[in-house]
């Protein structure tokens, strides 16, 4: 199993959007970075556990738990020229983009990253890092556990 932390913007799709998705969970569609692609192409697992993370708001900062309940698929989305993450260069047999499904497990309290920056066990985390702007990063293990066994209890 690996850990994941996922950003959304919040008036885009929210950890209350999730919440209300049905229980199969949701397609985590749009994302147009090649690294983060690979990372849900190649590392994604079904069962792979989930921070999720406002982006790009008021109050940035972990929100929810989430698992990732699918394995990568194409991205729907780079089919259709009316959706804004249409890709002129994608077709049906050689897409460019995937998503995975992700599913709610839990809403939590806003963990927001003056508070994560607090705590020297989670120095190294990606998300942390300066200039990091990847919609989807690994977690480590050791952060993983960290944030919810002491933060978010």
């Amino acid at each position: 199993m690996r850990y994941w932390l996922m950003k959304s913007e919040p008036d885009e799709f929210s950890i209350d959007d999730l919440a209300r998705a049905p229980r199969r969970g949701s397609p985590w569609f749009g994302v147009r970075n090649y690294q983060a692609r690979n990372f849900m192409r190649d590392q994604m697992q079904v069962g792979d556990q989930v921070l999720f993370y406002h982006s790009s708001c008021a109050e940035p900062g972990i929100a929810g738990l989430a698992e990732v309940c699918t394995a990568a698929y194409p991205d729907e989305t780079q089919f259709d020229p009316k959706s804004k993450y249409y890709d002129a260069k994608a077709t049906r047999d050689n897409p460019r983009w995937v998503n995975v499904d992700v599913r709610f497990v839990g809403k939590t309290r806003l963990l927001g990253l003056a508070e994560l920056r607090q705590h020297q066990e989670l120095a190294g985390m990606r998300l942390l890092a300066r200039g990091n702007r990847l919609s989807i990063t690994p977690v480590d293990p050791r952060e993983w556990k960290f944030i919810t066994t002491k933060l978010l209890k």
